[in-house]
């Protein structure tokens, strides 16, 4: 037997295409997920040329739209002519503030705008019940990706923000400013990005999502800040007075009113201002969108920006992301496939109960509620049926009739702002889908008890009628279990049938079940890669699903007349293959919930009695793992 095999697995699957994987000089990585999305990048915008030269080809309905927001993306000559001045009106807006009055003659008109607060507001639903939408209110984010980067002994922080200065001073510069005024703005605008370092969560702390579930009266919220008039923006916004709002972060807000003191007006005045002029860049011109994205650069690692081409398609695409997806699932995805994969899903379903019903350590009071969140699972694959009703308002002005990309930009931005608004009170639709149907990924929504497989993914080597079964168990099958399994991970464990927070365990059961889950997060706890460790707590709930997705996706595929394990697990492994650079990485490291991908592909597979059995795996070979230090929860 191959000692590669036996001893790193992943490297034995995936080390020839290692050795000759380019990572595209505009990307961070490239891999089994990233090739598909390059796949359909490909596809689509070739889709995208091909109606732009020919109006015959755009079928009925909103592409219309979206192919003359594309020509609008991808007429550099006319961005580089305009240069900064569509955002002109927007920087002098901010300019012209004289104080916190000032900013509240306008504040409702200007978080409709799209204009940046230390805070946002947003309609989601209530936790508790979700049958309801309610309003939460979010602390500002920082400059650099999480606030460990801000310690004196991180390795990059330092350097990423002479990186993040050096850029927004040149940015600046180009937008009309002379050196000296550049400077100022941007070091006032760090010096503000300080003061809310200290009062906001990591990513390792906001890895328990239910933490973000602080109601407060509106009375509380609106004195959070009493230079701002946030009962009038609040009632303008929602056209009623709430009761409650959800304060994501309450230090943060606690906080709030010494950041907006007279002293800071000017700090914040100017973090206002590059926080509009930076996200503007990638609609502007050449030169403009080249050197807003050097800092994303820098974080990733990629040493060129996206080519023209692709950015065009990249902004429309994302700005009518359902209204494609729809257009894509319909043209590309079967209903065979979708037949297969729905067979497939409500067989994992069927492996759960069963392993819930067996299992050793629930009570039965706890795993018939278990079950009952099980049956109450939502499915949804494919594409969905409708696409959010707002897109129906999304009207591009085309350039022949003097439109331009920044307006219309704006303009679809405020119909979604004000959508998002008109949601409170509302019965939250528990159909309406959050990703697009043309993105490689999946999902479960823990507030609508639901679990979502667009079409994107349903392909190969995820999944394809012509791999056999079982590699489509160890691809799709193992990410619809995982998704499965984030039913009843550390956080969706909090959540009950109908999506609300409520503990349905026995007290002894959900101690044994945090035992098993400090036992998954030491598992990976502290790994060494890529220059930094991976932090268990961090991405414990994306392992917790990982361990739940290979385990009930074997059962499947055993239950299968052709089950071949060696096909499971090689395409388990091949699903993650991955080639990164150093720098993403350890930007993942800090702020991902998901452990790298080799390791996600290794580790899973040591907690596997099945992949000892098949390879012949024992003592003293790198893949080996003690039984007694094997991690099973689901």
């Amino acid at each position: 037997m191959n000692n590669l095999l036996k001893d790193d697995f992943y490297e034995y699957v995936n080390g020839d295409w290692m050795k000759t994987a380019v990572i595209p000089a505009d990307k961070p990585a490239t891999g089994g997920f990233q090739d598909l999305v390059d796949g359909i990048d490909k596809l689509l915008q070739t889709e995208f040329k091909d109606m732009l030269a020919d109006e015959s080809k755009i079928p009925q309905g909103k592409m219309k739209d979206v192919i003359a927001y594309y020509e609008l993306a991808k007429d550099y000559k006319t961005r580089d002519e305009l240069g900064a001045e569509p955002i002109q009106p927007l920087l002098s807006r901010i300019r012209g503030l004289k104080d916190y009055e000032d900013l509240n003659q306008q504040l409702t008109d200007w978080v409709l705008e799209g204009l940046p607060l230390p805070f946002s507001l947003n309609v989601d639903q209530d936790m508790k019940n979700t049958q309801q939408n309610v309003l939460f209110a979010y602390p500002a984010d920082t400059i650099l990706p999480d606030k460990t980067y801000y310690a004196k002994e991180h390795p990059q922080g330092a350097k990423l923000l002479e990186v993040f200065a050096a850029m927004t001073i040149a940015v600046l510069e180009k937008m009309g400013h002379n050196q000296k005024e550049a400077q100022q703005i941007t070091e006032d605008a760090l010096a503000f990005d300080r003061l809310i370092v200290p009062h906001v969560r990591s990513s390792e702390e906001n890895a328990d999502y239910s933490k973000n579930y602080n109601p407060r009266s509106f009375t509380e919220f609106c004195a959070y800040a009493p230079v701002l008039d946030l009962k009038e923006l609040v009632e303008n916004l929602i056209k009623t007075t709430p009761e409650t709002i959800i304060v994501t972060e309450p230090d943060y807000f606690d906080a709030l009113n010494t950041l907006l003191t007279e002293e800071n007006f000017s700090l914040l005045q100017n973090w206002l201002y590059i926080q509009t002029a930076l996200g503007y860049t990638n609609l502007l011109s050449e030169e403009l969108r080249q050197l807003g994205g050097t800092y994303s650069r820098q974080l990733s690692g990629a040493p060129s920006a996206m080519p023209q081409e692709k950015a065009a398609f990249y902004l429309a695409n994302g700005r009518f992301s359902q209204v494609v997806g729809r257009f894509y699932g319909t043209k590309y995805f079967g209903e065979k496939a979708k037949q297969d994969v729905e067979h497939m899903v409500h067989t994992m379903i069927g492996i759960y109960q069963d392993r819930l019903e067996k299992n050793d350590w629930l009570s039965k009071e706890t795993s018939a509620k278990a079950i009952t969140k099980l049956n109450k699972l939502g499915v949804q694959v494919g594409y969905p049926e409708t696409i959010p009703a707002f897109y129906e308002k999304f009207d591009t002005t085309p350039k022949n009739a003097g439109g331009t990309l920044v307006e219309n930009s704006r303009k679809f931005s405020r119909i979604v702002r004000e959508d998002n608004f008109s949601r409170y009170g509302k019965s939250a639709d528990r159909n309406e889908w959050e990703m697009s149907a043309a993105t490689v990924n999946a999902y479960y929504h823990p507030f609508k008890n639901i679990i979502v497989f667009p079409a994107a993914i349903l392909q190969a080597p995820f999944y394809s009628l012509e791999q056999s079964t079982s590699a489509n168990y160890g691809g799709i099958g193992a990410v619809i279990a995982h998704e499965i399994s984030h039913a009843f991970d550390n956080n969706g464990a909090k959540f009950d049938e109908y999506g609300n927070m409520n503990n349905w365990w026995t007290d002894t059961d959900l101690a044994h079940f945090e035992t098993l889950s400090a036992q998954m997060i030491a598992e990976f706890d502290g790994i060494a890669f890529a220059g930094g460790t991976v932090n268990g707590t961090l991405t414990v709930s994306e392992n917790i699903a990982d361990a739940g997705g290979v385990s009930c996706a074997l059962a499947a595929a055993k239950k299968e007349a052709d089950v071949a394990f060696e096909d499971f697990f090689v395409n388990w492994a091949k699903i993650w293959r991955t080639k990164a650079r150093e720098q993403y990485q350890q930007l993942l490291l800090a702020i991902d919930v998901h452990a790298p991908a080799k390791l996600r592909a290794n580790i899973q597979l040591q907690n596997v009695p099945e992949f000892f059995e098949t390879y012949g795996i024992k003592e003293g070979d790198g893949m080996y793992k003690a039984p007694e230090k094997r991690v099973h929860i689901w």
